[in-house]
């Protein structure tokens, strides 16, 4: 699927009701938006995000070899991208990326790389933040480690498609207990290569376990390569249903990484937002991956994460990691007319 960047244009926010526990999601109240302000969401019982009308307080990890072609790709397609692309410019990009961030508060941390060819960028590389939502993919993932897509209860895979299409919280502290908590969730982080994702203990309260998990930029692009990879712990189908889900997240919860696609990228993402208790200042946070379909460097795929805090309203925050990842994209791929 190819995710829209309906974020800055007026788009159809649908507001999830909470459905019974034999019952899928429904989906009422269509509501029309022009900005990324978020909306406060019941979603059974807890507040969650939807990029809507105004809120105005919610509280809210092996290294793999580059992957040069994916899976059943035919060879004019394997030419097409391993063609030579040109180095990344870091110097030129770090301070692009600063000028850009200097009247932005709150420390922001990214990485990129080419999971074709290789090319990478780290800005802030040495930063921790928090995961805030993007943490409800490890959690999948950590499942998937356990049980397989195809022998997960009915229940289960339903809680796993409203944690990432939805940011469901509720499903994602049943998934979060599933996987033994914290000591679950690490233990599947190493699993994937993650070096410095750690869980949270303690009781879940409106994400305060699993959305305040620190975490690296680096980390998460390990996370993202661990679903492309046939060298990932994960079996293929598993990783396949990971990026399906990841691929469908419903309107409203798709800016990020997606302004920086190309016209006919394949996106799988997954965001977070969260308000810090101590500072009043909103967590943003987007991961995932551009899979390209055109020639050159634009038909390559790249794990993308981009991680911030401190800025004063989710919008700012939303604008700036779209900005980081727009102006990192670019030093790697020119994207083509059609």
């Amino acid at each position: 699927m190819i995710v829209g960047r309906a974020v800055r244009r007026a788009a159809l926010v649908t507001v999830l009701v909470a459905p019974a526990a034999a019952s899928p999601p429904v989906l009422t109240s269509a509501a029309l938006v022009t900005s990324p302000v978020p909306a406060v969401v019941a979603l059974r019982g807890r507040e969650s995000l939807l990029p809507g009308p105004s809120a105005s307080s919610v509280i809210e990890s092996i290294e793999f070899a580059p992957r040069k072609v994916a899976d059943r790709e035919t060879p004019a397609a394997l030419k097409r991208k391993t063609a030579k692309a040109a180095p990344v410019p870091t110097k030129t990009l770090t301070k692009e990326l600063g000028r850009y961030l200097a009247g932005r508060p709150g420390p922001v941390t990214a990485m990129v790389r080419d999971l074709t060819d290789g090319r990478l960028y780290r800005y802030h590389r040495d930063e921790r933040l928090i995961t805030a939502s993007s943490a409800k993919v490890q959690i999948l993932m950590a499942l998937l480690l356990r049980t397989p897509w195809r022998e997960l209860p009915q229940g289960v895979r339903r809680d796993a498609d409203l944690m990432i299409r939805y940011s469901d919280n509720h499903a994602a502290d049943r998934l979060w207990t599933r996987i033994g908590g914290p000591d679950g969730f690490t233990r599947a982080g190493r699993r994937f290569g993650l070096r410095n994702t750690s869980g949270v203990p303690g009781k879940c309260v409106d994400l305060y376990c699993w959305g305040i998990t620190p975490t690296s930029a680096e980390d998460q692009v390990r996370l993202m390569r661990a679903l492309v990879s046939d060298r990932s712990p994960l079996p293929g189908k598993d990783r396949d249903q990971v990026l399906r889900l990841m691929g469908r997240v419903i309107p409203g919860q798709d800016w990020g990484i997606s302004a920086a696609a190309c016209g006919r990228d394949r996106v799988a993402l997954k965001n977070g937002w969260l308000k810090r208790v101590s500072t009043k200042r909103w967590a943003v946070v987007t991961v995932g991956l551009l899979r390209g379909r055109g020639k050159g460097a634009a038909g390559h795929d790249y794990a993308v994460a981009v991680l911030s805090e401190g800025a004063a309203e989710v919008g700012n925050g939303i604008a700036t990691v779209e900005g980081v990842a727009k102006r990192a994209m670019k030093a790697f791929r020119a994207c083509r007319r059609s």
